[in-house]
């Protein structure tokens, strides 16, 4: 029996193929998990199967967006240490999140899923690294928020070892012994790993950071990543502070220790990449390192510019990443888009990026470092059904002739549907897979109960 069919058509298309592909007028037919077609005009006649037909007369359709970086236990602490710098940061916030649990973790989850997939978001990652004694399942939480929510999902299995006591960042009660995070590891790899062309769910192996793991922890996990046949994930060259702390400690530079513990390749992704010379460039160019770019974080924490432009001449793959909202509390993805390309074009001028190349950043770009191009990122026929349909016609946007213009460039565009595996999970803005008002409800509630805990 044929795969049942939604058509969209009457709508404005961006593929974001290698061609980038756009159709002022044009038609999506989505037949089952896949998409079957895209072209211009409306579809063909005599299509048989049809169980929706969508009018996109005044919308723009898009791939769903990629999310590459974010943190979402942090969906609780958002608004603390408003005006510090990273390393303050995290020592203000540590203690706090030491505290987390299964049901807080959960509620957090579903906060940061609900905001990202009404913002178009398809695909997200999540980097969980604080793992406190007794906790609880904390991936697993995470795990199964986005089940109950639709979203495909890559989280990583991260880990600290290297707490203060050892010349670490973080307070020796935070982390894990480099055994124990390991061993880990390998059991979340093998309980949840799915790496299959339509997988909803696979595993990556994330040490957080040169400041909060051993050298044999990094080494170990690239190890045990390549023995399982999965990426990896971690933070680097984020702050000044970073790069002075891995030569005080390591002798070299972020990327350079990185390289040197078997943590550069097309395997390997990085989170923020700000504070990167040109050799450390070529290095990422030269082995397919990706990047994971949060422009709102990176400005919310003053941690500087990535020079995002020089690596996509370089031929970097780079992604756009929403980072945990205690450091960027909108949570949202889309609006990284055009602040994206803002943030650029200050430090670089009006030549630096443009709206099509966010776009990309967003979609392609974010499929290619999660190491799913093949199968999400763009509209073509046999790749995965992850779509979004934005409105272009009301208030916001409607005096915007260049529909691509219009949604990085205008307001916050509203979503009328997205499909991710052809199945609608945002219809007119609100979520179809989980009630908003019981979200909200229960991460405040969770927020407060952990406020409480942290007080005393």
């Amino acid at each position: 029996m044929a795969a049942p069919r939604i058509v969209i058509e009457n709508c404005a298309i961006a593929t974001v193929d290698a061609h980038d592909t756009e159709y002022a007028t044009g038609h999506v037919i989505v037949a089952g998990k896949r998409i079957e077609s895209v072209g211009a005009g409306q579809a063909p006649a005599g299509l048989g199967n049809v169980v929706r037909r969508v009018d996109g007369t005044g919308h723009l359709v898009t791939p769903g967006l990629v999310n590459t970086h974010h943190h979402f236990y942090q969906w609780l602490t958002r608004g603390l240490a408003q005006d510090s710098h990273l390393f303050d940061w995290l020592v203000a916030l540590y203690p706090t999140w030491a505290r987390i649990d299964e049901q807080m973790v959960h509620a957090a989850a579903r906060g940061s899923l609900a905001m990202m997939v009404r913002g178009g978001v398809t695909t997200t990652m999540d980097h969980h690294y604080v793992f406190p004694r007794g906790a609880g399942d904390l991936l697993g939480a995470e795990i199964r928020a986005a089940r109950e929510m639709g979203v495909r999902f890559s989280p990583t299995r991260g880990s600290m070892d290297r707490g203060t006591s050892d010349g670490g960042l973080p307070p020796d009660f935070a982390v894990e012994t480099t055994e124990a995070a390991l061993i880990a590891t390998e059991e979340a790899i093998d309980t949840y790993h799915d790496p299959s062309f339509d997988s909803m769910l696979r595993i990556g192996v994330a040490p957080c950071s040169p400041f909060s793991v051993s050298t044999e922890l990094l080494r170990e996990a690239a190890v045990l990543a390549r023995r399982k046949g999965v990426r990896l994930h971690t933070h680097g060259s984020e702050t000044v502070e970073e790069d002075q702390f891995c030569k005080e400690l390591f002798g070299m530079g972020p990327t350079d220790y990185f390289e040197s513990t078997g943590w550069l390749g097309e395997d390997v992704w990085m989170a923020h990449c700000v504070h990167m010379h040109d050799s450390d460039i070529d290095a990422f160019a030269r082995t397919g390192t990706g990047v994971a770019h949060c422009p709102s974080s990176n400005a919310r924490l003053a941690a500087g510019t990535a020079r995002v432009p020089d690596m996509l001449r370089a031929g970097v793959p780079v992604g756009l990443g929403v980072d945990g909202t205690a450091s960027n509390e909108s949570g949202e993805l889309h609006t990284e888009l055009r602040n994206a390309l803002l943030v650029h074009r200050l430090a670089g001028g009006e030549k630096a990026m443009n709206a099509r190349q966010a776009l990309r950043l967003g979609t392609y770009g974010g499929a290619q470092v999660l190491g799913r191009q093949k199968e999400i990122g763009s509209l073509e026929a046999g790749k995965l059904a992850d779509l979004a349909l934005w409105r272009l016609d009301g208030i916001g946007h409607s005096s915007i002739a260049d529909p691509v213009a219009a949604l990085v460039l205008g307001a916050a565009a509203p979503l009328t549907l997205l499909l991710i595996n052809g199945e609608p999970v945002v219809e007119d803005g609100r979520l179809t897979t989980a009630d908003e008002e019981a979200i909200a409800r229960d991460a405040r509630d969770e927020a407060r109960r952990l406020a409480r805990i942290v007080a005393g």
